[in-house]
Formats: structure tokens, sequence, C-alpha cells
């Protein structure tokens, strides 16, 4: 079994993640801001440019999902600085570490997100294969991205998943819209017309798993299911299993806008993205369709 370095392991995806590789019988290791005493929690500190080098040193293969919530607080000049820096400067400190210390690291599995894209909604239906958008979530992912295929310059395989709107039982987006529906007061945002790119957090964290564990992957992917939803088709289903109607009229884009500033985007805006070049190379999803991931997810 190998030995695995995550960062942002006390995240939703990274707690999911480790539980799941050390299920399979894979030693994890995790890269912590906090100090520790705990086994296998190595200290980091990106702006003091420090890692434990003992991390690293051990590493077979790096998952970095670290990086600052991008709906977290609202896009200020400094939020965005924050969301950028921490995911920018923390892969080139990895990158320079692994450099150093490491020139036998199997494999480098990183996040993005379909933001690459941009925010926006169209008729296109996004590929691997498409550019950038001009906006400040594809600006984001492109320098993430950036930062991550400096590994193949070392000769490092390397991966990164474009990741889309993650379902899970608890925290996360899925969370958010839940819980005003469940006391009687949901409704669509916007004119819900948003296409909204998804993924149940078991297939996520099965696409990390078979980068490691699979020398094919290689490259970019988009982390999104096959299915293609909207956010009113997404919220009247999750109605539906809670038995609750949606009587409030669609809260308007501009009131969102004025709530939550230009990062009303995230929510108001939202294509299609393409699961074609992952399912190619092999991979199956457990949770292929909208209705049974809302079943697993939010039935009893």
């Amino acid at each position: 079994m190998a030995s695995i370095l995550v960062t942002g392991g006390t995240g939703l995806i990274g707690k999911h993640l480790i539980t799941l590789l050390k299920k399979k019988g894979h030693h994890v290791s995790i890269l912590s801001r906090n100090n520790s005493n705990k086994e296998n929690i190595f200290q980091w500190n990106i702006e003091e440019k420090y890692i434990d080098e003992e991390a690293i040193k051990n590493a077979d293969y790096i998952v970095h999902l670290a990086g600052a919530g991008i709906a977290d607080k609202r896009w200020t000049k400094k939020r965005k600085e924050i969301i950028i820096n921490s995911r920018v400067f923390s892969t080139h400190l990895l990158f320079q570490k692994v450099k150093e210390l490491n020139p036998n690291l199997k494999g480098f599995i990183a996040a993005s997100g379909v933001g690459f894209y941009g925010a926006t909604t169209s008729t296109n239906i996004y590929t691997e294969n498409d550019v950038a958008g001009n906006d400040f979530l594809s600006k984001t992912c492109s320098l993430w991205e950036e930062s991550s295929l400096h590994f193949n310059s070392l000769n490092i395989r390397t991966v990164i998943f474009r990741t889309g709107i993650v379902l899970s039982k608890k925290k996360g987006a899925l969370e958010k819209i839940v819980k005003p529906i469940k006391m009687g007061f949901g409704a669509i945002l916007g004119n819900g017309k948003q296409y909204v790119p998804w993924i149940h957090i078991t297939d996520l964290c099965n696409m990390y798993i078979a980068a490691i564990e699979n020398e094919k992957y290689q490259g970019i992917y988009n982390a999104v299911t096959p299915e293609h939803t909207t956010h009113q088709n997404l919220t009247k289903q999750i109605a539906l299993i809670f038995q609750k109607p949606l009587w409030l009229p669609n809260i308007p884009k501009l009131f969102l806008k004025i709530i939550l500033g230009k990062m009303a985007v995230i929510i108001l805006e939202g294509s299609r993205v393409s699961s074609q070049k992952i399912t190619d190379i092999g991979f199956k999803f457990s949770f292929p369709s909208l209705e049974n991931a809302l079943n697993d997810l939010l039935k009893k």
C-alpha cells in the first residue's frame, strides 16, 4: 500500500477521502497549519515557507486539497488575494520541497474547479479542451492549475480534478440548500435555469483513489457526474424528498447580488460540464443520477 500525504485533510473532501484511503489500507499523513503531537500529522506554514521535511520525504503520493473557501466570505479585494494565494503559494511550496527532498514521488494529485470555464450560463457543454473563462473564478483556477502542472517538469505524474458542486451529507452546498427547504421556506434562486455541475462526495473521493492506484490517470479531468441538472430541478427534487412545498416566489438576482456581492455568481450562473474524458478512461460512478445521489444523502 502507498504512503499518501494529504493537504486540506480537515476539510469536507479531505476527511471523507482519508477515511476511504485508510479503509483500503493506505498509510495517510496530513499537513496541518496547527502544531500537533498526533502521529502522522505534520506542520506547515505557507507564509513562512515551512514544511516538516519528514512529511515530504516519506510520501509516495501527495493529494493537494488545501485552499481558502471560495464561498466562505464576501469577495473583497483582500479576500480574493487570500483565495488565490492559498492555492498558488501552497502549491509552489510543495513543488520546491519535493524538488529538494523527494525525487521519487510517484504522483501529485490536485484539486481545481469547474470555475475554470468561468461563472456563466451558456448552451456550451464544457470539456477539458476548452479554454479558461475571463473572470475571477477562471483566473483562480488557471493559476491554481498552472502551479500544479509544474510537477510535470520533475517527471512526476500529475493529475488535476476540476471539481463541480460536491454533494455530501454534512456541510457544503447541499446542506445550505436543504436547510430552508426543511423549514418550509425553500425557493428557487434567480431564474433557476442555471446549471449545477455536481458530484457525490464518494464519487469524487473515488476519483482521487483511482488516480493514486491507476497510472493511466494523467492530466486534467472534469470531476462532475454525467447527468446535467439545473438549480430549479435540484431544488424541486430536494423539496420532493422532504415533502415540502416551494411556495415562495423566485429570489431575484438583484437581491442576491446585494446580499452576497460579486460572490453571487456562484449560485446564479452555471453551465454544463462534460465527464466524458474520465468515463472513457474507465471510471464508474456509484451515483450517476441526481435522484440516487439525493436518496443516498438525504433519506434516512
